[in-house]
This record gives structure tokens, C-alpha cells and sequence, in this order.
């Protein structure tokens, strides 16, 4: 949608609005009367006020407790075969924070993101969310349907934004004082192509272990399927051996930071040779792998390689991430081992070959990248040149998991070192974007180490005061228990243990730059 045709929205749907910086309360339709906007390319479904209380998602199964709201569904069809279903919700005025919330989505998901806008609208935000064109998150949507696959990509999200502020002002008698986007996984992947493709859309954006390298990470998993299924598509190592596989990388590289407090602080400094489990005497038991095991799972740290030249296409997945916790989510499983067949296959069968019969047997690991990032280079975003973000004064705030079994940290820390060479260096990239790890951290959430944490109020802080977030306050939980505090730090640094104090508290460590790790002081901390 262009800013031509966002002008004639506003002119069509709002023809007599007050001054945007009138009070919230002077000048808005009331809500079911939305449901009679005519606006190019929307069509508003239903407009419903919803009362303080429980409130029921389609499909859910649970209900929410949620204060009163203006619920607004709407379909856009920018295309003539989009059909892109998305939902706007908006506080009453006493309640409006006077700010917009978009929120992402997770994998291919054809779906509402109903918790995310539950909390941001909990938070006093007017919040939208979309199901990117189509429902599921079965890949065959794309088959035959190129704009799908594109309003999936990118297109829906900049769609959805764009109505919902105009919907938001036809309501509230303004626009919304600023605008931020959080998401996580695809939702990361949505964050960063809006900073690249729409600069505009958003004056802050929360792109969480970002799945934005989305073509090499779809060949990676294919990669890593072969590589650790027998012929007859089992896996040939069991989901049992997991959590053993992980057990044995934390006791050798929980130490390098100087702690021992099971988490491996950087994965790419841990050098365990699953080699070290292979069973002996020809036994083959939960607490050891066999030689097959063991070359997968060296494999799976190694990541794709071009056969042909050795380039390296898309990084290995860390030490740390094998199995943990009692999800598939948070192993290896769910995208590597558990499926049938390789996942997101659909991605050569559906998007790339048009062909529902297409054999991953036969992929040339040369021939077919070149291809797909020639034919669908929509599909990812990988831009590092943010100068058009910068510019207009925009705020990125990116964080990940150093234990993500499904999108490797690695690729986002190498992606973040490639915008600071594109945009002139740390510093001058800071002004603007600002990258935190968290060691432990499964993807989003989950794991061993600290991993929850407010990006939001942080992101705030930022666009509204200035204020840049130097470290993020991280916590653990145990059955709903806060059981460990740790700061995470501005990228390149590190927490690092101050020496007195708990290991569980905070403010008992600080911020530091490290030079890489040769070999440091192991210590045992007792003090709790």
C-alpha cells in the first residue's frame, strides 16, 4: 500500500476529523459503527464492543480475562487473490495509552495472535494482528498462489499496519502517538522486514530470535533431517539420547565463564566432541551414542556446507540446544527429529518447484540455493543496509536465545555483525539498533537461563525519553517462582559475576567486554 493510497483512506474513511492532537474522547465514531467504513481495498467485517471480563478467541480453548475493548475485524485484498484477515483492538479513551502495538506471528501460522494483543491491550495499547493471508500453517497455501506467498513474506503485515492506524484514528479522533511492533520467531522475521522494506510503518520494533534468514534456514533443515535419519526415515538418534547429549555439553562448558550454574554462557566457545559419549563394548544405552549418533550430532554442530566449494550455506545449531526441558519445542525434536520427512518442505514443493511431488532426495545444494534466493528473495530479510530506519529515527531492539534449538544464534549474531560493517561501525549502530543475548534461553522463551524479560518497557524507555537500553533484567522461574535474576547484556557484552553475592541476584554482576576466551579461571561460587 502506498502513502497515495494511505492518504485517500484517510480522506474516504475520515473526512471530517479533528486536529490529531485533540483529546481521544472529542471526535470518534463509536464502535459498531466502524463496521460501515468503506476504505480502498478493506473490508471491515464486524465492529463489536466487548465488555470488561472473560472474553473466548475463535478456536481457543481457554478464555481470557480482558478489560473493555472496540474489537474490529477486517479483511484487505491488495491483490486479487489476497484475502488477508486481520483484527484491531482499541481501549476505550480513559484507557488508551494513546499508543499502537502490531504483533507477529509464529512459523508459517495462518493465525490471529491472540495472546500477544491480550497483553498489549492489557497494557492500554490499541493492538492489531493478522493472519497473513491464509489459515494454518500447512505450506500448500502457496501452491499456484505467488501473492500469497508474498502477502505471507511481507505484504500483510505492512497492510494490516497501515489500516489499523487509520482504523485506530477513526475511533479515537487521532492517530496513534507512536507505533511499535513486537514479535518473535517469524514474528522477528516480520520485525526486521519492516525496518527494511516499510521504515515508516513502525518508531520502534522488537524483532525477537529472528527467523529472517528464512531461505538458508529452510535448506539447513533439510540438511539437518538427512543428516540424522536413517534410509527408512527413523531418526537415528532418539529423542531419549537428547537431553543426555545436552547434560554432557553443559558439565564441559558450563565453567568457561567462570561459573558453574548449568548455563553455557556463548556456545561458540564450548568445543565438546559428542565423540566423548560413544558407547563402549558395543552397548547402546540413553547414556552414551553409538558411532552413527555421534557423526550426527557433529554434523548438526557443523551446520550446511556447499559439498562443492565448502562455503559454509547456514550455521550448525549450539551446543546447549540438544534437548532440555520436557517439549519438543526446546530440543532438537520438533523441527529436526520428530518430523516425518524434512521440515518446511513444502517451501521447494509449494513456493520454489511448484510441485506437490517434488523428491528432497533430489536437492543440489549448489544449483537450488542459487535458484530460490534468485526466484524468492522476498522470503527472507537479510538487508543491512538500514539507512532509510535510521533516518527517519527508529528504534530496533533485537534479542535471542543462546540455547535456540530451532533458529541457530549464531546466524543472528552474524546478521547483527553485518549491519554494524554496513552502517559505518558498533557505535554508530547502536544509535539505533541494539542486540541482547541471553545464554540459557531456548527460542523466545524457555530454558535453563533467565528468559523473561520487558523488551517493550525498555523499547519505550528508548523512542520516548531517549533513554537506550544498556542491559535487560532477566529472570528464571520454577513452578511459577522467581528463582534467578541475571542482567543481559548490550552485544558484545557479557555478565560477568562481580565476585560477592548471590549468582541468583542482578545487581551481583556487571557488563563487561571480553576478549575471546582462550582458557579462563574455573570457579565454583557457593555464596547464595
Amino acid at each position: 500500500m502506498t502513502r497515495r493510497l494511505a492518504a485517500a483512506l484517510v480522506v474516504a474513511i475520515i473526512p471530517t476529523l479533528v486536529d490529531a492532537r485533540a483529546p481521544a474522547q472529542s471526535a470518534g465514531t463509536a464502535c459498531a459503527n466502524l463496521a460501515a467504513l468503506t476504505m480502498p481495498g478493506i473490508s471491515v467485517r464486524s465492529a463489536t464492543p466487548v465488555a470488561a471480563g472473560a472474553f473466548t478467541p475463535p478456536g481457543a480453548r481457554q478464555e481470557m480475562t480482558l478489560p473493555a475493548f472496540c474489537r474490529v475485524e477486517a479483511v484487505a485484498r491488495p491483490t486479487s487473490d489476497s484475502e488477508i484477515k486481520f483484527e484491531v483492538w482499541i481501549p476505550p479513551a480513559e484507557a488508551w495509552n494513546g499508543k499502537f502495538e502490531g504483533v507477529g506471528n509464529g512459523g508459517y501460522s495462518g493465525a490471529i495472535g491472540y495472546a500477544a494483543m491480550a497483553t498489549a491491550v492489557r497494557r492500554g495499547y490499541a493492538t492489531a494482528s493478522t493472519d497473513t493471508g491464509h489459515a494454518g500453517d500447512d505450506m500448500k497455501f502457496g501452491q499456484g498462489h505467488p501473492e500469497k506467498v508474498i502477502d505471507w513474506a511481507y505484504r500483510a503485515v505492512h497492510v494490516m499496519t497501515e489500516a489499523a492506524k487509520l482504523i485506530v484514528r477513526d475511533h479515537t479522533g487521532r492517530f496513534p502517538e507512536r507505533a511499535y511492533f513486537n514479535g518473535c520467531s517469524s514474528g522477528g522475521h516480520q520485525a526486521l522486514s519492516e525496518a527494511q522494506r516499510f521504515p515508516d510503518d513502525y518508531d520502534g520494533i522488537i524483532a525477537g530470535d529472528p527467523a529472517n534468514n528464512r531461505i538458508r534456514q529452510t535448506f539447513g533443515f533439510l540438511h539437518s533431517w538427512i543428516i540424522t535419519h536413517h534410509k527408512d526415515g527413523t531418526p537415528i538418534v532418539p529423542a531419549a539420547k537428547l537431553p543426555t547429549l545436552t547434560k554432557a555439553v553443559v558439565e564441559t562448558c558450563d565453567g568457561l565463564d567462570g561459573l558453574r550454574d548449568g548455563i553455557i554462557d556463548d556456545p561458540r566457545r564450548c568445543h565438546f566432541d559428542p565423540g566423548r559419549l560413544l558407547c563402549r563394548n558395543g552397548s547402546d544405552d540413553a547414556s552414551c551414542l553409538t558411532a552413527p549418533q555421534v557423526d550426527a550430532a557433529r554434523k548438526m554442530y557443523e551446520g550446511l556446507k556447499n559439498p562443492r566449494s565448502g562455503e559454509q550455506i547456514f550455521t550448525g545449531w549450539p551446543r546447549g540446544s540438544e534437548g532440555f526441558g520436557d517439549t519438543a519445542i526446546q530440543s532438537w525434536r520438533q523441527y529436526v527429529m520428530d518430523p516425518a520427512e524434512p521440515m518446511r518442505v513444502g517451501f521447494f514443493r509449494y513456493f520454489l518447484f511448484h510441485d506437490p511431488n517434488w523428491d528432497w532426495r533430489t536437492i543440489d545444494w549448489d544449483r537450488d540455493l542459487a535458484y530460490a534466493e534468485q526466484k524468492l528473495p522476498f522470503m527472507a530479510a537479510v538487508d543491512r543496509d538500514m539507512g532509510a530506519f535510521k533516518k527517519r529515527g527508529g528504534k530496533l531492539l533485537m534479542y535471542t536465545g543462546w540455547a535456540d534449538p530451532v533458529v541457530p544464534p549464531q546466524d543472528t549474531v552474524a546478521y547483527y555483525d553485518g549491519v554494524v560493517k554496513t552502517m559505518g561501525g558498533l557505535e554508530k549502530t547502536r544509535e539505533f539498533y541494539r542486540f541482547f543475548l541471553a545464554p540459557g534461553m531456548g527460542h523466545c522463551s524457555g530454558g535453563p537461563g533467565p528468559n523473561q524479560f520487558d523488551t517493550l518497557a525498555a523499547l519505550e524507555q528508548w523512542v520516548e525519553k531517549g533513554v537506550a537500553p544498556e542491559r535487560l533484567v532477566a529472570t528464571h522461574s520454577t513452578n511459577g517462582k522467581v528463582d534467578r535474576a541475571r542482567p543481559l547484556c548490550l552485544y558484545p557484552q557479557v555478565a560477568r559475576w562481580k565476585g560477592t553475592g548471590s549468582i541468583d541476584e542482578a545487581a551481583n554482576f556487571m557488563c563487561v567486554t571480553e576478549a575471546p576466551l582462550n582458557g579462563v579461571r574455573r570457579t565454583n561460587p557457593s555464596t547464595k
